[in-house]
Formats: C-alpha cells, structure tokens, sequence
C-alpha cells in the first residue's frame, strides 16, 4: 500500500468511526459507541503512519539529490 493510499485510508476510517461513535452514542449502543472510537483512533494512527513515510521518502530524496551535486 502507498503512502498517499495509508494516508486517505486512514482518513476514511476515521470518519467512519467518528459516524459510528455519534451513531452509538444517539442511540445508547456502546458497544457501537466503542467500536466508533477505536477506529476513529486507528484512523489518525494510519494517517500519521503515512505523513511520516513520505516524510522519510522527501528526507531521503534530498540527501540523494545532495550527494549526487
């Protein structure tokens, strides 16, 4: 999976655990509240999962670039 892929995934899931936690929360399921949560949370872990590959990839992109002057 590409780091942009990690990125919007983790985007995604987030929203749909934010959708899930409100649901769960209006309707006093928390077993569905808690679920929405956890995935809310792994969403923004995937997301920064992502931010720092690129971030890596960039950083090694321009030592290479200053090596080869």
């Amino acid at each position: 999976m590409g780091d942009r892929t990690r990125t919007l995934r983790g985007k995604a899931q987030e929203a749909l655990g934010k959708a899930k936690e409100k649901t769960g929360r209006a309707t006093g399921h928390d077993r569905l509240r808690a679920k929405g949560a956890a995935d809310r949370v792994e969403g923004k872990a995937r997301q920064a999962a992502g931010h720092a590959s690129e971030a890596m990839k960039d950083m090694a992109d321009h030592i290479k670039g200053r090596h080869h002057k």
